[in-house]
């Protein structure tokens, strides 16, 4: 992600920025904001370039449906009038209030009986805002080494880590916990509230403590979520190319009814990645809008292909970390798990609910605020992006890989992280995650896996190959104009 900060002591956790704003997640966690400092860093420079969106109904190619109502989405999963407004709950829960989550509190739809998986860096299960929302697989014996419920799995009590293979979900990066506690913190009065708090968060480990992982472990923890028990998944990750194993995996979670909720990714770019584009068909792409409802300019937007498109609140967003700390990221990896929370609030008052009814609910009640339609965008000018987005020469056979550092820019407080290192004499920040994401974007250079794609899929596969080809182009011949004035104004 590219890294925002104007601080000289800029820190970083595992590729994703910490303390006051930031955005960070595997596309490549964009870090576009501050260590506690609201001005921008010397590697993000502004653009005054204007994006118009064009529309069509309720939706343009910006911002999508708009965004996401749970006031209203709830209600109409529960067959009920339009909740009245209540009070807002304020402060670090701003992002609640603006999706109006408190109207579905109000009238008793808290997540309840609902669970929502987390595939990502694992959860720190013994959080004081988590442990009491965490889902346990009952049919396992802790410890004894038998897989008792035989599901292929040993000893799975909290879930299951397909990055390592074992059980071991304890999140060694952070931006798995911090997913978690925007979906299901406990409503306790201190630390965060989640926007379904009531529900249960299955940890599955699918990415490494840099933010990184296969297409393959994603793809597993998809069926594995499905096959034990959850309602709702979110992915607050994503890649570049297209997988048919991840598409065929969030087609299996739609057709048993399981929602993927997935992030848009944050290139500030006109379309989402993958696999956020397969909303076209099944589950929820999310962008990132600020306290303002304003689109973030690190966020990529809905594009000209209609999807299942809305935005939630994705900047400066206040959440759990590990070892009982909490701290502000900003990034679409933050916009997800509000949306995966009003999924499960809708499930909570309606289980019968259908991944296409939900999609449709989702959308039919989300609002586009014409101002949110017009946003100034930020050109990424770090020397890390630039830098992640150009391919080596060291290709992986067919494995894809996803790197949290895109999706998700960290601002973190109260923890302690590895410091960046800093060009001399300048004062300028480079992210010290720049290799595993260069290795990232090695291994992505693959544009298919080894399994077939589906006949009604070629045509778009097509277009979709063709025009990641030239946007990727694009972006490289971007970056490097970017990447050469930042060093020519030194």
């Amino acid at each position: 992600m590219p890294i925002n900060d104007t601080s000289s002591k800029l820190l970083a956790h595992n590729g994703l920025n910490s303390i006051s704003t930031s955005s960070g997640d595997t596309f490549r966690i964009q870090d576009d904001h501050n260590l506690s400092l609201n001005t921008r860093s010397s590697f993000y420079q502004q653009n005054d370039a204007t994006a118009t969106a064009t529309s069509a109904g309720n939706y343009n190619s910006t911002t999508g449906y708009g965004l996401v109502n749970a006031g209203a989405a709830v209600a109409k999963s529960a067959g009920k009038n339009p909740f009245a407004d209540v009070p807002n709950v304020g402060g670090n829960n701003w992002g609640a209030d603006l999706i109006n989550a408190p109207e579905a509190w109000a009238n008793g739809y808290t997540g309840q009986g609902v669970v929502v998986a987390v595939i990502d860096t694992g959860v720190d299960y013994n959080h004081e805002d988590l442990k009491n929302n965490i889902w346990t697989n009952t049919k396992e014996i802790a410890g004894n080494g038998i897989d008792d419920d035989g599901n292929g799995y040993v000893d799975d009590i909290y879930g299951w880590n397909f990055d390592s293979n074992n059980n071991n979900i304890s999140d060694d990066n952070g931006h798995g916990t911090h997913v978690s506690g925007t979906i299901a913190g406990e409503n306790n009065g201190y630390g965060v509230t989640g926007i379904a708090y009531n529900a249960k968060i299955m940890p599955i480990k699918a990415l490494n403590e840099s933010g990184s992982g296969s297409y393959s472990a994603i793809a597993n923890g998809i069926y594995y979520a499905v096959d034990n028990g959850a309602n709702v998944i979110n992915l607050s990750l994503g890649g570049s190319y297209y997988s048919n194993a991840l598409k065929s995996a969030v087609e299996y979670a739609s057709s048993k009814g399981v929602t993927v909720v997935m992030a848009a990714g944050n290139d500030g770019d006109s379309s989402p990645d993958y696999p956020a584009r397969y909303a076209n068909k099944s589950g929820i792409a999310v962008g990132a809008v600020d306290q303002n409802n304003k689109i973030a300019d690190f966020s990529n937007r809905a594009g000209e292909n209609q999807l299942a498109y809305v935005t939630a609140p994705g900047v400066k967003i206040y959440s759990s970390l590990p070892g009982n700390q909490y701290g502000a990221y900003s990034g679409t990896s933050m916009a997800a798990p509000h949306v995966a929370g009003v999924v499960a609030l809708m499930l909570s008052a309606n289980r019968s609910l259908t991944d296409a009814q939900i999609r449709q609910i989702i959308t039919e009640t989300a609002g586009n605020d014409p101002q949110a339609a017009t946003s100034s965008l930020n050109a990424n000018s770090i020397v890390n992006q630039a830098i992640a987005q150009m391919p080596s020469n060291n290709l992986s056979s067919s494995t894809y890989s996803f790197n949290t550092n895109s999706l998700s820019d960290r601002n973190t407080e109260n923890s302690s992280f590895h410091a960046i290192s800093t060009l001399d004499n300048k004062g300028v920040l480079i992210n010290s995650d720049i290799q595993s994401q260069f290795r990232y974007y090695d291994s992505t250079l693959s544009i298919k896996d080894n399994n077939s794609i589906n006949e009604d899929d070629n045509q778009d596969n097509q277009n979709n190959n063709n025009a990641d080809f030239g946007k990727m182009l694009n972006q490289l011949q971007r970056r490097l104009d970017e990447y050469r004035r930042f060093f020519n104004s030194l």
